[in-house]
């Protein structure tokens, strides 16, 4: 509307598509990249334009076009997408006639400004993804959880392998979380609206960063329990112990919309932290069922640090050895 009736463009198509494509192509929204993609899209209308004053329009002046919008974006960004963007732009211009040679960059850029004022302003709520995204790592890694404790329970290496599958497919959840909590808080800095939420996305930023630890430790626990079920014999203790920490991973997780739970959450967890000494649980044990003890007590770290206590204050809850 704005090229039309302001600028007085006849047919200002690619306002239209540049603010469409820039808040549709990308997932993470964070404005730095609805930026990225908009220079990308300028770029291609640019390049188009270019080639269409110096060598007019034809079939090889299209794939000429292409050719040289891809070399540029690619020189200039190493991102797929910034470059997907800028051929898009280019084959509209190259396809569509016009009657004023460079008035399309102007739409383009008229496009790209409203993208980002509509990144900025139309009313959403960023934190209501990111602790979806959160909600889908936490289900996943007490699903993982639950099956290493089976798997500990029955002396089961089957079980016990697909723990580990499941706890290694958690990576893919601890990026999912990162990029959603990046856009929402690249958004909330910017938004007027969304300023009451920073605090709050900034809090679950610190219990990604302690759950990306915590699922690394889980595939070390996973690993050891694969090699220790070999012998098909019950490991109760430390069964026990894995659930007790499940239970306090499960109220972080509930703690995501209610931070009231984030020191019911500590205590449970510093319940458990204190106890994990190899020596006192298993006096009597073997050395690779002591190593899996002690592999829980990074876990539980990892695990009080997501749920607020400090890195130094959690390391001193767990007993030294």
């Amino acid at each position: 509307a704005f090229a039309a009736y302001v600028l007085g463009h006849p047919a200002p198509l690619l306002a239209a598509t540049v603010t469409v494509s820039s808040l549709g192509l990308v997932r993470d929204a964070r404005p730095r990249r609805v930026l990225e993609t908009v220079i990308g899209m300028i770029i291609g209308i640019l390049v188009a334009e270019v080639l269409l004053l110096v060598a007019g329009s034809g079939w090889w002046q299209l794939g000429l076009a292409l050719a040289a919008t891809l070399a540029v974006a690619r020189f200039l960004s190493p991102q797929p997408g910034f470059a997907i963007a800028a051929a898009i732009q280019s084959l509209i211009v190259m396809i569509v006639p016009t009657s004023s040679p460079m008035l399309r960059l102007i739409d383009g850029v008229v496009g790209g400004v409203a993208a980002l004022l509509v990144t900025a302003l139309i009313p959403r709520s960023p934190q209501r993804t990111e602790v979806a995204s959160g909600e889908v790592l936490f289900t996943r890694f007490q699903s993982a959880t639950e099956t290493i404790i089976r798997a500990l329970r029955r002396g089961d290496r089957v079980r016990a392998q697909r723990g580990l599958e499941k706890a290694r497919a958690l990576q893919a959840d601890i990026d999912d979380w990162r990029l959603t909590l990046e856009s929402g808080m690249g958004i909330a800095r910017i938004s007027p609206f969304l300023r009451s939420q920073r605090h709050e996305i900034a809090r679950h930023q610190r219990i990604w960063q302690s759950m990306d630890f915590a699922c690394r430790n889980l595939r070390v626990i996973a690993r050891r329990t694969v090699y220790l079920v070999d012998d098909r014999e019950p490991r109760e203790v430390a069964a026990d112990l894995l659930a007790d920490l499940g239970r306090g991973a499960d109220l972080i997780a509930q703690s995501l919309r209610d931070i009231s739970l984030e020191p019911v959450a500590r205590e449970t967890l510093r319940a458990v932290a204190v106890r994990l000494d190899p020596a006192v649980v298993l006096p009597d044990a073997t050395l690779g069922d002591q190593n899996l003890i002690a592999a829980l007590r990074p876990l539980a770290v990892d695990l009080l640090t997501a749920a607020g206590m400090s890195g130094e204050d959690a390391a001193h809850t767990v007993p030294r050895i």
